[in-house]
């Protein structure tokens, strides 16, 4: 499943527990990331998954689960 991938990739990289990471977890507020750990995440999500992420949807990923649709979306 996308979603497990997609939460262990975020996990991984901004230094927090896979199981505190849910859906509805807001990237900034709840996750602490960042703008440079935001741009890592979308080149990481480009490269797994094979899919380009448009920069004028970038600000529109609040949560884990808009990061994980947008992914479902683009992939097909």
């Amino acid at each position: 499943m996308d979603f497990e991938t997609i939460k262990n990739m975020i996990a991984e990289q901004l230094k927090v527990d896979p199981a505190e990471i849910k859906p509805e977890s807001r990237l900034i507020e709840d996750l602490r990331a960042d703008s440079a750990n935001i741009m890592v995440m979308i080149m990481d999500l480009e490269d797994q998954f094979g899919i380009t992420v448009e920069d004028d949807q970038i600000m529109k990923l609040k949560t884990v689960g808009d990061v994980a649709a947008y992914v479902a979306k683009a992939k097909g």
